[in-house]
């Protein structure tokens, strides 16, 4: 029987308010144990929560740019369950009414464009961290966690594959980082995700048992795990066995699943309305403030440059890959230089900078001019190609001006034909097997003449020009 897989993915997103979402502790990283906690976050007797109204804001940005419907009724609700990193044993989150619901996220995989709809997004605080520690053979809680803001989204399982939910958590990551609600790093854990998994014969309409997939810590891990657990349920079932609902942890170490507990169900939790949180409506208005601010979204801005500038979807997606290189990109690209030669340097020997600097073009003292200003030399045989990838990892750090370094260096290629006369002929009275061949119709052997033209100038002819000057010489000599 040929089986097929049926994915969905629930993403947690630690947004990046200045506070929490109930309390004004610090909403930071990286601060000592148990330091960044008040009453309020601890769940106290006799406090209160009190929304931060910018968590709401980044709710609804996240929704709409998730092509979702906004609830303009927003309330809270508390799940209930226990466990240590959770210190008032119930979690404040959205059940029935979440912020957003009903949308999609559209991206590219495998070439083609896919479609993955939107089950909800919905707003809740973060619980504490569990350290297991070896040294003492003890667990201990950090509750510096605890009350961070959270964004929820959760997919529809219309995932078929391992590479499909790779592609999808790539573009919706690069989605939510273009809205800057969140630095979307997984080894801080800003970014979370829980996997869905089951299978199905294929064909069959319904939804097979599945099994959720916990503790991955970055997008490959995700698809590894998802891998794995496919291949069990489908040996599993093909064995006589069943898939048991229940919730699994992925060991990176040994490339497997391990049983965590049963799967809950919503009834598990006993949510009811959040009593210490009044509800209260949005206006159409409000939501209307929020859609201005949204940027052009990545896939939005993919489609358009690739039809504006009539580049391949390949180079438009490492484009928009970075939104400030894409900026960057539309920035040069209004100087009017070659946009196809434009592409290249960016893609290829400016990305190869921005790798080995480990660092982001707004870190560079490189302006979009300075960049079109080299393409532009290059293009018009000023300097070489090798010349200008010189020049590039110089300018890039000093911010210099192009023309300026090619002066200061030298770099400038000689067009010159009296100076290149003197140099051909000397090359022309060395090789005379070479300017038979080249006489008698193999054009292609003054490539050789025009290496050995390009060393003795050191590198810096014009290779275009010197080639085009050997073809006259040799037929007119």
């Amino acid at each position: 029987m040929d089986f097929e897989t049926v994915i969905g993915l629930e993403v947690h997103l630690q947004l990046n308010t200045a506070t929490k979402i109930f309390c004004a502790c610090r909403n930071d990283f990286g601060l000592p144990a148990n330091t960044c906690v008040c009453p309020v976050c601890l769940g106290l007797p006799g406090t209160l929560p009190v929304l931060n109204r910018m968590v709401l804001r980044s709710g609804m940005k996240v929704g709409l740019a998730l092509n979702c419907t906004i609830n303009t009724f927003v309330k809270f609700d508390r799940k209930n369950y226990y466990y240590p990193d959770l210190p008032k044993g119930y979690q404040i989150s959205q059940f029935d009414f979440p912020i957003a619901k009903k949308g999609f996220l559209d991206f590219i995989t495998g070439g083609q464009e896919k479609r993955i709809g939107i089950t909800r997004a919905h707003m809740e605080e973060d619980a504490g961290k569990l350290i297991h520690d070896d040294a003492v053979n003890a667990t201990l809680v950090d509750y510096n966690r605890t009350g961070t803001p959270l964004i929820e989204i959760v997919s529809e399982p219309e995932l078929r594959s391992a590479q499909e939910a790779y592609d999808y958590l790539s573009a919706l990551k690069l989605t939510l980082q273009y809205l800057n609600v969140s630095d979307c790093d997984m080894e801080k854990g800003s970014l979370r995700c829980d996997a869905n998994v089951s299978i199905r014969p294929k064909g069959e309409e319904k939804l097979g048992t599945r099994t959720e997939l916990k503790n991955m810590n970055s997008f490959s891990a995700v698809k590894r795990a998802i891998e794995h657990e496919a291949e069990r349920q489908a040996r599993l079932v093909f064995s006589g066995g069943s898939v048991v609902q229940q919730t699994l942890l992925w060991n990176e170490e040994k490339s497997v699943t391990v049983p965590m507990r049963s799967k809950e169900q919503a009834h598990d939790y006993r949510y009811f309305p959040e009593p210490d949180l009044v509800p209260f409506t949005l206006t159409e208005a409000a939501i209307a403030a929020v859609r201005g601010e949204l940027p052009e979204l990545p896939f939005v801005r993919l489609r358009r440059m690739v039809a504006q500038y009539g580049i391949m979807d390949y180079d438009a997606i490492i484009l928009v890959s970075d939104r400030a290189f894409a900026d960057f990109f539309e920035a040069a690209a209004l100087t009017g230089v070659d946009v196809k030669s434009l592409v290249n340097w960016m893609n290829g020997p400016l990305m190869k900078e921005l790798k080995e600097r480990r660092c982001r073009v707004t870190d560079l003292k490189l302006k979009p001019l300075d960049l079109a200003a080299l393409v532009r030399r290059v293009n018009d045989g000023t300097i070489s190609n090798l010349a200008a990838k010189d020049i590039l990892a110089d300018i890039v750090d000093s911010g210099k001006d192009v023309d300026l370094v090619i002066r200061e260096q030298g770099l400038a290629q000689v067009s010159d034909e009296d100076e290149l006369g003197k140099i051909v002929d000397d090359i022309l009275k060395e090789h005379p097997q070479v300017v038979e061949q080249i006489r008698s119709g193999k054009a292609n052997a003054a490539g050789f003449l025009v290496g050995q033209a390009m060393k003795r100038m050191q590198g810096k002819a014009n290779p275009k020009i010197l080639n085009e000057f050997i073809q006259r010489r040799v037929m007119h000599v």
